[in-house]
């Protein structure tokens, strides 16, 4: 699966982006990553990129010039159905899910369009963007950090960069619960013990254990998540 991160500070997407599991599966060849800079494709001859909005208002916008030909400097490159799916980071989008994740990860292409300043130009959000995605109902200043957030949540998904496939299986979210509680060596540790029961060898009853532990949490800590669970097993049955 490729990244393609449309973005101002391309350093700063590449050197968060290039550490730990996501860096690793990067080398490995499984997922890349690449950090197209706006800037580069600017006609200013001062390299700017933004300019004052018509109709007045406080700060700077983003012009649609650089942006469309930054965005056409990587669809011409690996083909207009590659580059089908442009998401665009901006807190007016929806929020993004592990379901989202899940279906963004069946594509061979993301291209992420990272925005900055006031926003960019309405113009060419509705030429290229196919997806306008939120990470959360807050500001930031700028589309890197959220961008870099879901490019985490969705490389994870890809087969090969988790080296255990069943990690992406049983972690929060992917059956509707919050994850179960986990323990590892000491058994005791400042006088707490180890659940007896993890400690048995029976797989059965320790399956038994963290599913009722994952209701328990998911009631305790996301109630909207145990009441959605609830309905989807009454759909179910």
């Amino acid at each position: 699966m490729n990244f393609h991160i449309l973005t101002l500070f391309p350093e700063m997407v590449m050197q968060g982006l290039n550490t730990s599991i996501i860096g690793k599966a990067v080398q490995r060849g499984c997922i890349s990553i690449e950090a197209v800079n706006i800037r580069d494709y600017t006609l200013d001859k001062h390299g700017k990129v933004d300019d004052y909005t018509y109709g007045g208002g406080a700060g700077m916008l983003m012009q649609a010039q650089p942006v469309y030909d930054a965005y056409r400097s990587v669809a011409d490159r690996i083909g207009q159905e590659r580059a089908r799916r442009v998401i665009y980071v901006t807190p007016q989008g929806k929020t993004f899910h592990q379901e989202m994740a899940q279906e963004m990860a069946q594509e061979s292409d993301l291209i992420f369009l990272c925005g900055h300043y006031e926003g960019i130009d309405e113009r060419v959000l509705t030429e290229i963007v196919t997806d306008e995605v939120s990470i959360g109902d807050y500001v930031l200043t700028g589309g890197e950090l959220p961008a870099m957030v879901m490019i985490d949540a969705i490389a994870r998904l890809v087969p090969g960069v988790l080296h255990n496939g069943e990690s992406a299986q049983t972690e929060s979210f992917e059956n509707g619960l919050l994850e179960y509680p986990q323990y590892s060596r000491p058994e005791i540790w400042h006088e707490k013990k180890v659940p007896e029961i993890l400690l048995s060898g029976d797989h059965a009853k320790v399956d038994a254990w963290r599913r009722e532990q994952s209701l328990l949490r998911t009631k305790e800590r996301r109630p909207d998540l145990y009441e959605k669970y609830l309905q989807t097993c009454s759909v179910e049955k």
